[in-house]
């Protein structure tokens, strides 16, 4: 890892996603946060929106994380947000909005590594697509969760493995 351009994404780590199931990683990820920041490095963090009408909704009959408090980032990390490099709004599964992509390429980061939730869908897809983009992707296994619990968070695992690489798993004691 080239810790001297990379940058930490924090994925979705909202009020709508935490719940018994992915609870557990909210220490975890403040962990990393304070660690990442203090070291003087660059965090980004998404927040994803849901609206009226979205595929989300009409396809998987999925119509939460809507509006505040559930779109809110958890309390634990909103001072870490708040100094961050960036709060990237999207409407998608990957952290890869135009204001991100532009970020990344201005900031000339070459590995991105993701944390937060959920495991397999939004780190997951921001993990794959910065592989895509010929961004090194890096994902904190124990710095990620689903809010659909172990399983999810297993399967999307083992997806990673298959997408990006069994090496681009790490976990957070590794990142100093």
């Amino acid at each position: 890892m080239n810790v001297e351009r990379a940058a930490l994404v924090v994925i979705d780590m909202q009020n709508g996603f935490v719940n018994e199931r992915s609870q557990h990683v909210v220490p975890k990820v403040v962990d990393l946060v304070q660690r990442w920041q203090a070291a003087g490095r660059p965090v980004v963090f998404t927040r994803y929106h849901n609206y009226p009408g979205s595929l989300y909704e009409r396809l998987i009959h999925w119509s939460k994380v809507q509006a505040p408090p559930e779109t809110d980032i958890v309390p634990e990390l909103l001072p870490y947000a708040a100094v961050a490099r960036g709060v990237i709004d999207k409407k998608i599964y990957s952290c890869f909005t135009p204001e991100f992509a532009s970020l990344v390429e201005r900031e000339g980061w070459t590995d991105l590594i993701f944390c937060g939730i959920a495991t397999e869908s939004c780190v997951l897809k921001s993990a794959v697509d910065a592989f895509e983009h010929s961004l090194t992707p890096w994902v904190v296994t124990d710095a990620a969760a689903s809010h659909g619990g172990s399983v999810a968070h297993d399967a999307g695992l083992l997806v990673a493995r298959r997408f990006i690489g069994s090496g681009q798993l790490i976990v957070s004691s590794v990142i100093k």
